[in-house]
């Protein structure tokens, strides 16, 4: 087996802050909104994630700042986008992984009450 190369720990760093970046609800379900591939402004974000305008403000700063959505300014909106398609990959990953995970536990929880019965 090949000797896997070591990650600088400021590279590590960095990695770890796009982590927390999605490590928080409000920040994945906004994500989750802008997955559809237009851009969206801060109402439609609000409608689409059953969130406060406050909450999801304070979430649009933190995810831009990190680099994970793009915004631009048109007319008196500004629209969000992503920025990073490696977020979608990501969340899709996440999302699968724990859909077979819980497909599975469903499957062992049936089996028990199956035997259970007998």
């Amino acid at each position: 087996m090949a000797k896997q190369q070591p990650i600088p720990e400021d590279f590590l760093a960095l990695m770890a802050d796009k982590f927390r970046m999605l490590g928080d609800s409000t920040r994945l379900a906004i994500l989750h909104s802008l997955m559809v591939g237009v851009e969206l402004n801060v109402t439609q974000i609000v409608s689409a994630t059953n969130r406060n305008v406050a909450n999801v403000s304070k979430h649009l700063k933190q995810l831009a700042e990190g680099g994970l959505l793009m915004r631009r300014k048109e007319g008196p909106f500004v629209l969000y986008r992503l920025n990073d398609p490696v977020v979608e990959k990501i969340c899709t990953l996440v999302c699968d992984s724990l859909r077979r995970e819980i497909e599975s536990q469903m499957k062992n929880s049936r089996r028990l009450l199956n035997q259970k019965e007998r």
